[in-house]
C-alpha cells in the first residue's frame, strides 16, 4: 500500500495531465507542479525522492498519453486490450525523466541545507528544479530515438507566453513552467520575496508577447492559395479491396476545380494506396493500378500553375532486384502528371513502422506489431523541396512535427512546412495534442504550417502559432485560402536547441548564487 507522499505524488501526475489539450486546463497543472516540488523538497532520502518522481511522472504520462491504446483497436494481429498495457509500458519509462529531474534538484537542495544551514525552501531549489527539468526533458526527446510528446512549455499554448519560444524553444519553455509552480510552491511556504519578483516578470513577458499572441496577421490575398484535404476517412475499412479506390475518389472530390489563383492542392499522410512511382523491378507491385493512371487522375483536378503534395508509399530494392524496403514518401506532382521531389520519413515510429532487431524480436512473435510484412527505411532527415509558384516546402510526416529543432534544414530554410499525417489511430485526445505541438514549431521556427489528415484535426497555422483555420476532428471538408507567408527566421530558428542548455545553464548559475548568498 502506497504512503501518504507516494499516493500524493501519484494522484498530483494524474492530474496534471488535464493542463494539455484538449482540456487545457494549465492552472492546474502548475498547482499539481508545484506539489511534485513540495513532495520533492520534503523527501528524506534520494530514494524516496526519485520514487516520488517517478510516481508523479507515471501519472502523468499515462493520462497524457492514453490515446495510444487506441491505435490496438486497429491491430488485427494483436488484442485491443493490450492496448492498455502498451501506455502503462510507456508511462513507466518515460516516469524516469521527471524522477531523474527532481533527484538533481534534490540533491542540489541538500547542498544548500548542508553549507547554508537553512532548512525551509528557496529560490535556489526551484531554480536548479527548472534547471534539471530542461535538461531531461530535451533527454527524453533524443535518448532512444526520442519520444518529446506533450513537453510541458505547451500549457502555455493557450497564453501569450507561448510566443517566447520563438527565443528560447520548447525545452526552454517548459522552465519557465516549472519556475512559475515554484513560485506557487515558495508562496505555499510564506517564501514571499522570490514571488514579488517572479510573478511581475511572468506578467510582463506575457503583456509583450499579447500582441503577437491575440493578434492573427490578415493573409496576403494577392498569394498564392493553399487547400487542405480533409477526407474523414479512417481505418477501419483499410483492408477492403475497394479501399484505395474509394480514397482516391474522395481526395479528387475535395480537391475542387482550378481557379484563377494557383493553388497548392495538399493530402493527407499515406492515403495514394497506389504506387505513383514507375521503374519497379517487379511489376507484380503495380497490380492495383499503373502509376501513370493515377497520377494523371490527380494531374486532372490541377490547373497549369497548380501544384499537389501527395502522400504514399515508395518501395526500395537491391541491386539484386529483391524489395529491401519501404519509405513513407510524400511528393509533389505537378499538373502534367510528373513527380517532382520525394521527402521520406525520416523519424519513424519503433514497433509501429518498423521491428528494431528484427532477427531477434520477430521470432519472439513481436513482428505482429508492425503492420506490414516489410520495414520502412528512415529517409535522410529535414530537407525542403521545391514548388514551383509556391516557395520551399519542408515535409514533416506525422509526428515528426513534435520534435523541437529537428524539422527545418537550417542549410535550406523553407517557406512554410506541410505536416501531412494520420491521426485516425490517435482517438480523442491525441488529434488536439498533436495540433498544439504542430503550433508551438510554428511559433519556435517562423513558418506557416499546413497540416492535413484523414480525420483531423487539419488546418491552417501562421508563423505566430495562430490557427488561421481548421477542419475538427472527424467530419470532412477542404480549407482554401491565401498561403501564409513565412516569418524572418527567430532566434531559436538560427541557433537551436542549444538554447535549451544556455538556459538551463544560467539557471544552475544563478542557482548556486543564491546558494552563495544565502552563506
Amino acid at each position: 500500500m502506497l504512503s501518504r507522499p507516494l499516493l500524493t505524488a501519484l494522484l498530483a501526475g494524474l492530474i496534471s495531465a488535464t493542463g494539455f489539450a484538449p482540456l487545457n486546463l494549465w492552472p492546474i497543472t502548475l498547482l499539481a507542479f508545484a506539489t511534485l516540488l513540495w513532495l520533492s523538497w520534503s523527501a528524506p532520502t534520494l530514494k524516496s525522492v526519485l520514487l516520488r518522481g517517478w510516481l508523479f511522472g507515471l501519472g502523468h504520462f499515462t493520462v497524457g498519453n492514453n490515446w495510444i491504446q487506441h491505435a490496438f483497436d486497429y491491430q488485427d494481429k494483436m488484442p485491443p486490450v493490450l492496448g492498455y498495457f502498451a501506455v502503462l509500458l510507456l508511462a513507466s519509462y518515460l516516469a524516469i525523466y521527471p524522477a531523474f529531474a527532481m533527484g538533481l534538484a534534490w540533491r542540489f537542495a541538500r547542498l544548500v541545507r548542508s553549507r547554508a544551514g537553512r532548512e525551509g525552501p528557496d529560490i535556489a531549489f526551484v531554480l536548479a528544479a527548472a534547471a534539471s527539468w530542461i535538461v531531461t526533458e530535451y533527454l527524453r526527446a533524443v535518448l532512444f530515438t526520442g519520444y518529446p510528446w506533450n513537453p510541458l512549455g505547451v500549457i502555455w499554448l493557450t497564453t501569450p507566453l507561448a510566443q517566447i519560444s520563438a527565443w528560447i524553444g520548447t525545452y526552454a519553455l517548459s522552465g519557465v513552467a516549472i519556475l512559475a509552480a515554484g513560485l506557487l510552491f515558495l508562496a505555499s511556504r510564506r517564501h514571499y520575496r522570490p514571488v514579488m519578483i517572479g510573478a511581475p516578470l511572468l506578467i510582463a513577458l506575457s503583456l509583450v508577447n499579447m500582441d503577437f499572441a491575440l493578434t492573427a496577421p490578415t493573409p496576403d490575398s494577392t498569394a498564392p492559395r493553399v487547400r487542405v484535404i480533409q477526407p474523414n476517412i479512417g481505418q477501419e475499412d483499410v483492408a477492403d479491396v475497394d479501399y484505395p479506390e474509394r480514397v482516391l475518389v474522395k481526395l479528387l472530390e475535395l480537391s475542387g476545380r482550378p481557379g484563377p489563383a494557383p493553388r497548392l492542392l495538399v493530402w493527407p499522410e499515406g492515403t495514394v494506396n497506389y504506387y505513383v512511382e514507375d521503374g519497379y523491378p517487379d511489376t507484380r507491385f503495380y497490380g492495383r493500378g499503373d502509376p501513370r493512371w493515377v497520377r494523371a487522375r490527380i494531374a486532372a483536378q490541377l490547373g497549369p500553375k497548380d501544384i499537389a503534395l501527395i502522400g504514399g508509399t515508395a518501395l526500395f530494392f537491391g541491386k539484386d532486384g529483391q524489395l529491401s524496403g519501404a519509405g513513407n514518401s510524400v511528393w509533389s506532382l505537378d499538373s502534367q502528371g510528373r513527380l517532382g521531389q520525394r521527402y521520406d520519413k525520416a523519424h519513424l515510429v519503433p514497433y509501429g513502422e518498423y521491428l528494431p532487431m528484427r532477427t531477434l524480436l520477430a521470432p519472439l512473435g513481436l513482428a505482429r506489431l508492425v503492420m506490414g510484412e516489410i520495414d520502412f527505411i528512415s529517409g535522410p532527415g529535414p530537407r525542403a523541396i521545391d514548388t514551383p509558384g509556391f516557395g520551399k516546402a519542408g515535409i514533416q510526416i506525422c509526428y515528426e512535427i513534435i520534435f523541437s529543432g529537428q524539422i527545418v534544414d537550417r542549410r535550406n530554410r523553407p517557406d512554410f512546412l506541410f505536416n501531412p499525417s494520420n491521426d485516425a489511430w490517435f482517438g480523442k485526445w491525441g488529434p488536439p495534442q498533436h495540433l498544439a505541438q504542430a503550433r508551438l514549431r510554428a511559433i519556435e521556427e517562423g513558418l506557416p504550417i499546413l497540416r492535413s489528415t484523414p480525420t483531423g484535426i487539419s488546418a491552417v497555422i501562421d508563423g505566430r502559432g495562430h490557427v488561421l483555420e481548421l477542419i475538427p476532428h472527424q467530419q470532412q471538408g477542404a480549407i482554401e485560402l491565401a498561403l501564409p507567408r513565412p516569418l524572418p527566421p527567430t532566434l531559436f530558428a538560427r541557433i537551436g536547441n542549444w538554447l535549451a542548455f544556455l538556459v538551463a545553464g544560467a539557471l544552475y548559475l544563478f542557482a548556486i548564487a543564491f546558494r552563495r548568498l544565502a552563506r
